[in-house]
């Protein structure tokens, strides 16, 4: 298990949700931690919280530049990518392909960006990158357009860098976690709960209920940074996290 004390952090998506939560567990741990997202009042709150400590970058991480760049200038121990766009909420017949398409020209791209960064600067042996991925890449999700296929794009993805990065022994690890329940008070989660509890004719904090145990940003920062500890298993690509723990997916 390796130990994050003075690690080189950067977290992609920082201002808020899970981002964020990853950003505050990181600091605990004593690394040295660069938060980026596009909203820089976000950012302005998180600096503050973190009196300072946090430093941060206003950036788009779907820009091609960015990754690039940021990878380049900070040579990152640890990268965390949790920025997402909040998916439209309709069925498939009521979808353009504009709302339909934009999960993979957010989520996926700022992904593709970042992985393709991480092996091309390329990051240092030893270092690691997590994506953060969703349940709907494994069930699915038919109101939220390609929000599913995007999410199992980036969990694929995950595991091709981890080849590439094997066969070139670049010795970087690559781990997608995957949150396999809806995580509470988030603007995804409160969306997804409500438009699904409105096609069983319940509320949203009632759809929610369908999970034992709830799962908030907290619980899935604490699997983000069991990845980056190395605790999951060398063999696996994919860590799966819900109210009652995390575990390795095939």
């Amino acid at each position: 298990m390796t130990s994050l004390r003075n690690k080189v952090a950067v977290v992609i998506g920082a201002s808020s949700g899970v981002g964020r939560a990853t950003v505050t567990q990181l600091l605990a741990e004593g690394a040295r931690v660069t938060a980026i997202a596009r909203g820089a009042e976000g950012l302005a709150r998180l600096s503050a919280e973190t009196k300072g400590v946090a430093q941060t970058i206003p950036a788009d991480a779907t820009d091609p530049n960015t990754a690039n760049r940021v990878l380049r200038e900070l040579r990152p121990d640890l990268v965390i990518l949790s920025a997402g766009q909040i998916p439209n909420m309709q069925p498939i017949d009521e979808q353009t392909w504009e709302t339909f398409s934009e999960p993979w020209n957010s989520d996926m791209k700022a992904a593709f960006h970042v992985v393709q960064s991480a092996l091309t600067v390329p990051l240092a042996p030893g270092s690691t990158v997590v994506i953060v991925s969703s349940g709907a890449a494994i069930n699915g999700s038919p109101l939220s357009g390609g929000y599913a296929g995007a999410k199992r794009m980036q969990w694929l993805l995950a595991g091709y860098a981890q080849k590439i990065s094997d066969a070139k022994k670049l010795g970087i690890r690559f781990v997608a976690v995957v949150p396999t329940q809806l995580i509470q008070d988030t603007p995804i989660g409160d969306g997804a709960s409500a438009a699904y509890g409105a096609l069983q004719g319940i509320s949203g904090s009632d759809f929610m209920k369908r999970f034992d145990v709830p799962l908030d940003v907290e619980k899935v920062g604490a699997a983000i940074l069991s990845a980056l500890r190395g605790e999951l298993e060398a063999t696996k690509t994919a860590l799966g996290v819900n109210g009652k723990g995390a575990e390795a997916l095939a």
